[in-house]
């Protein structure tokens, strides 16, 4: 199972959805990410102290959680090498200009087909409406 880093974060905050996305990584056998989410985790957990739904020492323990998460490899993430970077840039490339698509979530697109997966979990409406576009199943709570 192959999740972008908000559904990672939403393992550690409330936020909407975060019951089912729990519910859904909990069931699965395996979860895989990008090593991009080392920081993207990071940032949102951060963001939640900034805008006031965590505390910054509340933040901080759930950062030192994700951290020893990732090195127990919970999370399974994959290295971002340069042939990551350049299939990234070859899906990028390849999508219609109508098909709106950010660098980060090119990377997660081409880490899960690097990972040999099906489908992609986020409840991101760029990353979802492009996943098509690159032979993954887009999947959301």
């Amino acid at each position: 199972m192959y999740l972008d880093s908000a559904y990672i974060a939403k393992y550690y905050v409330n936020e909407p959805d975060a019951p089912a996305v729990r519910k859904v990584i909990r069931k699965a056998p395996s979860v895989c990410s990008c090593s991009l989410a080392l920081v993207e985790v990071t940032c949102a957990l951060q963001r939640h102290a900034r805008e006031g739904s965590l505390t910054q020492p509340q933040a901080r323990e759930l950062i030192d959680l994700f951290r020893s998460h990732v090195q127990d490899d919970v999370w399974g993430l994959l290295p971002m090498t340069q042939g990551l970077l350049n299939r990234a840039a070859a899906l990028v490339r390849s999508l219609k200009l109508d098909t709106p698509l950010r660098a980060g979530d090119a990377i997660h697109l081409a880490a899960a087909l690097e990972a040999g997966e099906v489908e992609i979990w986020t409840n991101d409406r760029h990353l979802l409406g492009a996943a098509a576009h690159v032979g993954l199943v887009g999947r959301s709570v």
